[in-house]
């Protein structure tokens, strides 16, 4: 049936993969060849010499895999220049140790990537996170579907930016209903909406999937985001390394998913974000997520995989440097219920920050055995806004159920502590910190400790509009039943600011506080009741 010459080919393409021949139900090489389930694209017409454009052959391998019922569909080594790859039911695409997938460049190649497809009446959320049709591979209701490394996508022709969001509550905004023409024709006559037609700016997009494994690849230089997934269920993204300027990967509305031991450099954006956006037409909770053995930093792009880890110069529109963070947020129109983040390193990044803007709740949150090191901002940050970037008569969220547990944080910048900030008619509500141990710069001021932060109840997630907190550990505002046990601060140089600042907090709990500060120093609380101290200890030089 095969030459001699096919078969030791097709067997070298599967030379140490096999857990994708698990992936596939197979038993050895040999079953994958005879059985006919093994497709490799270059027997489809695929060149893989970084010239031609491999993009309709690969298609040809998965259309003709699903046709069967589904089967794995492998990359051989080589250099493949690709528009749109469109995932099947049943399918497993294999990406060979020496494989890359290169976005093609449509100024160089033509704007030949699949159209947006997901127009509505009112779009919450930016064009990036609301198609995903527009994007190097995608796949969308597809269910039992796998990518698999080692190999590498190059998001080399994706683009970084795309239109903003179109709602009620922009000037200009109009319905499309009441003119009388769809939503898609409605935003075709803007310029910026008919410029990104025929380009890509994603990675991997997924919209209603089931059942998806995404395992042991490399994605450089991903676009605007490198994974994002809206309505996804029973999804592991497992062994994933991702380099690159924007977002590297978001979960969006999703449900039974677990992120573990990726690793995410991301300077210009978030690293792995949850989002709950509008982009599914409705509200859609985002729940039952793990994040776990990961490692996210914000160094320039590229020097994670070259080994340089060169130090980023962007300073974000905040001007306080990269970003490279976990985080909770951005949308949160469905919110979010039962996540746990665990065991992560955080270098160089914003931390970890979470919150609701947008309506919806978040609950149930746990993050423990955190590692982070020299943390941009604040290093654990829950944060309420009333942005309200939903439909009409939407109300504000909520906030409650959040544990930090077993975080050690060296490299602390003095003006930011850990945080919680509430909005006033939506207090958080049941935050623990504890067992946190802090290595900050110090140098607060007693100015600074007499300082008012400035207080937004419109606003975004980011919390850099707080500016300089009168805390050297912790600040609270607008928070109920607040614990904080078992913390210790170390600083660099002196602080003339309290370990924990409260402001218009009810209900609290500080104990088990170790820092240079004497007992009175350590709490500060103003317009707050049924605060109680505990255990202090007092360190010498």
């Amino acid at each position: 049936m095969f030459s001699a010459a096919t078969l030791i080919n097709r067997r070298s393409t599967l030379l140490g993969t096999g857990a994708v021949l698990l992936a596939a139900g197979l038993a050895d090489e040999a079953q994958a060849v005879a059985t006919g389930v093994f497709e490799d694209v270059r027997r489809h017409g695929a060149r893989g010499d970084g010239v031609a454009i491999d993009s309709p052959a690969i298609n040809r391998a998965i259309e003709t895999a699903a046709k069967r019922g589904g089967g794995t569909v492998v990359v051989p080594a080589g250099r493949y220049l690709c528009f749109t790859l469109r995932l099947r039911d049943n399918i497993a695409l294999v990406l060979s140790a020496g494989a890359t997938i290169v976005a093609a460049n449509p100024d160089t190649h033509g704007a030949h990537y699949d159209p947006p497809e997901n127009y509505r009446e009112e779009q919450f959320q930016d064009f990036g996170i609301t198609h995903v049709h527009n994007s190097l591979i995608r796949g969308d209701g597809v269910s039992n579907v796998s990518i698999l490394g080692p190999g590498m996508l190059h998001g080399l022709g994706l683009d970084r930016e795309g239109p903003g969001d179109r709602w009620h509550a922009r000037r200009g905004w109009q319905s499309a209903a009441a003119l009388g023409i769809t939503p898609r024709e409605l935003a075709l006559r803007d310029p910026k909406e008919r410029a990104p037609v025929g380009r890509a700016n994603k990675t991997i997009g997924l919209m209603n999937c089931r059942n998806v494994r995404l395992d042991g690849f490399t994605i450089l230089q991903a676009g605007h985001f490198g994974i994002i997934a809206h309505g996804c269920t029973n999804m592991q993204i497992d062994g994933v390394v991702i380099d690159t300027d924007r977002d590297g990967i978001d979960i969006d509305a999703c449900r039974d998913v677990r992120v573990v031991n990726c690793t995410v450099n991301a300077p210009k954006d978030d690293a792995i974000v949850l989002k709950s956006s509008y982009a599914l037409g409705r509200a859609v909770m985002c729940e039952d997520i793990l994040i776990s053995g990961c490692k996210t930093s914000g160094y320039a792009m590229g020097s994670l995989l070259d080994g340089s880890y060169r130090a980023s110069d962007y300073l974000s529109p905040d001007k306080l440097g990269p970003l490279g963070r976990i985080k909770l947020g951005t949308e949160t129109n469905g919110g979010f219920r039962n996540v746990r983040i665990s065991d992560c390193i955080c270098t160089n990044s914003r931390g970890i920050l979470m919150g609701i803007v947008d309506g919806g709740t978040l609950e149930d949150v746990s993050v423990s055995g955190i590692i982070l090191r020299d943390p941009v901002n604040h290093p654990l940050f829950v944060h309420h806004g009333a942005r309200m970037r939903a439909p009409r008569g939407t109300p504000v969220g909520r906030i409650r159920r959040v544990r930090f547990e077993d975080v050690t944080v060296s490299g602390a910048h003095s003006r930011f502590p850990c945080g919680v900030e509430g909005i006033a008619d939506a207090p958080v509500e049941d935050v623990t910190f504890r067992n946190i141990d802090i290595a900050a710069q110090g140098g607060g001021t007693r100015e600074d400790a007499s300082r008012v932060p400035e207080y937004r109840r419109e606003t975004s997630l980011e919390v850099s509009y707080l500016g300089t907190l009168p805390a050297a550990g912790f600040y609270a505002r607008h928070a109920r039943r607040l614990t904080i046990r078992d913390v210790s601060l170390r600083t660099a140089a002196a602080d003339a600011r309290p370990v924990i600042a409260l402001r218009n907090v009810e209900g609290a709990i500080v104990d088990g506080i170790a820092s240079p500060m004497l007992r009175d120093a350590v709490l500060d609380t103003r317009d707050s009741r049924d605060v109680a101290l505990g255990e202090v200890t007092t360190w010498g030089d």
